[in-house]
């Protein structure tokens, strides 16, 4: 049987372990000058090393020829016995099927027998916070005073789900996800031993989705490398394989809508359905696209941010719409016309109203009888059904805060973020948002938009707001 990937190519020793640099450095010390402790708790995303760290620990302390080492020599039957997982002092308990009282009580028995063959026995836990209240109980009393023969490591996805009587018995270490460049460079090492040849593109696309796993990482490029066996992984090609929307296909979209082409993006749309990609999804890929774009400054900020502003405000209002297709078409729509007329029209608009009206705002002598706290009372409300027009509202209003009532006027601060208030000012976000306060307060407002910083934090606050409004959209994905 042929074996995977990820089993083929897991670590034999600290040196082979991609990221976690300050963990494997405290857990080579430990192991180099006989300084273990009798409990580990391992924390973190799934496929990260955990477990792959529980086992070399084994491996260290259990090594025939190099004696307690972060070296072992994987070569002698010890080493070469917890690779291939048939190690009778290494005991590995899946906490996610064996959650019970009874389990943990057989552990707690067993547990007083010296080690058949190792210096030590270990116990690996994995997913331990599944284990029941009562099987927590029962391993707090064997962490407790545990032999001197044994290890335990618990590894966990949740650790707020463990007692906190358990986690102050471990020496506790917080995995994290792994970087691109610490993916890439396992990956690269893989396609190597494997005589595979694949792009930086191809790449990319794993780790995004991957997650920053690197058992996952490992596993879909096993698929990819299947799908194409023999041949040189392109992006394209690694794109169709995983199922993620390609850059070709994403730039090719781009350049349609920012040509106002609309009976070409139909075409496009309708080819992305007879090939039986799910549009819903390429909207949000496209979405993260554009994101990408602007945090590159390959794309204006704001030119960016309207476009992935129409794209959720479409997929939100038209979320339970089946015919995906006929969804293509609205975004498609609301892209095209919004991102290159829907300013200029609305103005236009705009002017049509307000030279209708017998009076304006900011004319008016009437006293209006509402205050500051009224308004701030009622803000949660207000930023509510700003975002129920407009998403962008929900990303623009984070930072600010009602701050006074003037004549008629009410003030909104921004703290931080000036290219809130500026898109703010725009008179197409301030009309709308008048109309908001006026709806939910019942009072007519001139809304107007102050800034608490100095002017030499302008660029500062402004890219600082960028990267937060990018990290909401993707969030909101």
């Amino acid at each position: 049987m042929q074996t995977t990937l990820y089993r083929k190519y897991r670590p034999k020793d600290f040196s082979e372990i991609a990221g976690e640099s300050d963990i494997v450095k405290t857990l080579k010390n430990s192991l180099d000058n006989d300084r273990l402790s009798h409990a580990y708790l391992f924390s973190g995303p799934r496929g990260v090393g955990k477990t792959t760290s529980a086992r070399l620990i084994a491996k260290g302390v259990n090594c025939l020829k190099n004696g307690v080492s972060s070296t072992p020599c994987n070569e002698c039957e010890n080493c070469r016995e917890i690779d291939n997982g048939s190690f009778i002092d290494l005991i590995e308990i899946d906490a996610a099927s064996n959650r019970g009282i009874d389990e943990i009580r057989e552990l707690k028995d067993k547990i007083n027998y010296q080690p058949s063959k190792g210096r030590k026995k270990i116990y690996i836990i994995d997913e331990v916070h599944m284990l029941t209240k009562e099987a927590f109980n029962a391993l707090l009393k064997t962490l407790e005073e545990p032999p001197e023969h044994v290890i335990f490591i618990l590894a966990t996805t949740e650790p707020d789900k463990i007692l906190p009587t358990i986690i102050s018995r471990c020496q506790r270490y917080d995995f994290e996800a792994l970087t691109y460049t610490e993916v890439k460079n396992k990956l690269s090492e893989i396609c190597d031993g494997e005589n595979v040849k694949i792009d930086e593109g191809s790449l990319g696309l794993i780790y995004e989705s991957s997650g920053g796993s690197m058992r996952d990482a490992i596993s879909i490029l096993e698929r990819v490398i299947i799908t194409y066996l023999g041949e040189e992984i392109t992006e394209e090609k690694c794109s169709k394989a995983i199922g993620v929307t390609s850059k070709v296909l994403l730039k090719e979209f781009l350049e349609i809508v920012k040509g106002n082409k609309i009976s070409e993006g139909a075409v496009f749309l309708d080819k992305l359905w007879l090939d039986s990609l799910d549009i819903e999804k390429f909207f949000k890929d496209f979405a993260k696209y554009i994101k990408d774009l602007v945090l590159s400054q390959d794309m204006d900020a704001e030119e960016g941010l309207k476009m992935i502003g129409n794209v959720f405000d479409s997929l939100n209002k038209f979320k339970t719409e089946e015919d995906k297709r006929l969804l293509g078409y609205v975004v498609l729509n609301s892209l095209i016309k919004k991102t290159k007329k829907e300013e200029i029209v609305y103005k236009e608009v705009v002017k049509v109203v307000e030279s209708s009206k017998p009076e304006k705002i900011e004319n008016s002598s009437e006293k209006i009888n509402i205050s500051i706290d009224d308004i701030k009372n009622k803000w949660t409300e207000i930023v509510r059904s700003a975002k129920s027009e407009k998403m962008t509202f929900s990303a623009f209003l984070m930072d600010a805060v009602p701050y006074k009532i003037e004549e008629n006027n009410l003030y909104i601060r921004f703290n931080s973020n000036l290219f809130a208030k500026e898109q703010m000012e725009t008179e197409y976000y301030n009309n709308i948002f008048q109309d908001v306060v006026e709806r939910v307060v019942g009072v007519k407002l001139r809304v107007k938009y102050i800034f608490k910083e100095e002017k030499n934090e302008t660029r500062k606050k402004e890219n600082d707001f960028t990267s937060q409004l990018m990290t909401y959209f993707s969030e909101e994905n």
